[in-house]
């Protein structure tokens, strides 16, 4: 466990700009730890009301960065520039720090902060959701913590000061730098996580259903017990899952994951990272982002007209346990017929 406290902030205001996931955990944490906190959001909007009703003080984004000495930037990453410019950089004081949950845009040169300013980053290894609830049991979510720009001698100590009021020093604290966190945030999102799991699994659906084999079947099979094996994953590593696997399932991983990751899907993950580190993604993205996202609707709109969502949703309006309010009327309801 870190050592950091909050006492470098005791006296200092911290703005939090925006209020979704991250921004609520964070601002209610770091106000619960006793720290000065004012939510930056827009007037009358929807997170403007939240914020108010959780008991913060709230201001517009400008306004909120006038007098603080921290400046927490939680809106996504795309939005951050025209922030960054419009309220941040003509209000923000020197010997403020500025902090970042992700170096995407201080990484890749789409904000270039102020000379006279700190420049830091606490990355909780969690979603939100987390990072709030595990501070409200008395715990914590591990955080990663950088600095990109240090003015004041002191933005590595912000950090970690931030990273102890939003509960992340109960766990753990790891250095690193921007490069390092944004590079291997977006690897992992594109070749593992988002990108890479969510092939795999509509690849093994097609396979199935081609095949003739039930698409609800085929469900359960591919996606519905992923996951059990992330879960085992996520307690214990490979040694978990392997210790309550069947020894028929541990062969087959043996024998036959290999052939289906295999050295040829390294190199094209290799690649991948490639066009992450030389910044390729990001000026794709940026450009996406900037022309209406047409590529991105397209895409994500084929995503929600899978066949395996239309399944999925079939199946997971029968299962009680992720609908406790609707469980008496789940189980009052017809068998599932055989497809076909």
């Amino acid at each position: 466990m870190s050592t950091a406290t909050t006492d470098l902030l005791q006296d200092a205001r911290i703005a939090v700009l925006g209020y979704g996931s991250q921004g609520r955990a964070h601002a209610l944490n770091l106000h619960e730890s006793g720290l000065d906190v004012v939510v930056g959001a827009r007037e009358g909007g929807p997170s403007w009301k939240r914020a108010q009703e959780d008991g913060l003080k709230v201001a517009t984004p400008a306004d909120a960065v006038k007098d603080a000495d921290l400046v927490a930037v939680l809106t996504p990453d795309m939005t951050q520039p025209k922030l960054y410019e419009e309220a941040i950089a003509p209000n923000i004081k020197p010997g403020a720090a500025l902090l970042f949950a992700h170096g995407f845009n201080v990484h890749f040169g789409r904000i270039a902060p102020r000379d006279d300013i700190d420049v830091n980053l606490v990355a909780p290894k969690g979603p939100g959701a987390l990072v709030r609830s595990e501070y409200q049991r008395g715990r914590g979510v591990p955080c990663l913590v950088a600095v990109a720009q240090d003015a004041t001698g002191q933005a590595e100590a912000k950090a970690r000061a931030y990273a102890a009021g939003i509960g992340g020093a109960r766990a753990m604290l790891i250095q690193t730098d921007f490069k390092e966190e944004t590079e291997t945030d977006l690897f992992g999102e594109q070749a593992v996580l988002c990108g890479g799991a969510s092939e795999l699994v509509l690849k093994g659906f097609e396979t199935l259903t081609e095949a003739g084999y039930q698409p609800e079947i085929a469900y359960y099979e591919v996606m519905h017990e992923l996951k059990l094996i992330v879960d085992l994953f996520y307690e214990g590593g490979l040694a978990k899952m392997l210790q309550f696997v069947s020894e028929t399932a541990q062969y087959g991983d043996y024998t036959r994951g290999p052939r289906i990751v295999d050295a040829d899907t390294k190199a094209r993950m290799k690649q991948v990272l490639t066009e992450i580190q030389d910044g390729t993604f990001a000026r794709e993205w940026t450009a996406e982002y900037d022309a209406g996202l047409p590529n991105y609707k397209k895409f994500k709109q084929a995503d929600l007209e899978h066949p395996i969502e239309k399944v999925g949703a079939q199946l997971r309006a029968r299962m009680a346990w992720l609908h406790k309010d609707k469980q008496a009327a789940a189980a009052a309801g017809e068998p599932m017929k055989k497809a076909g």
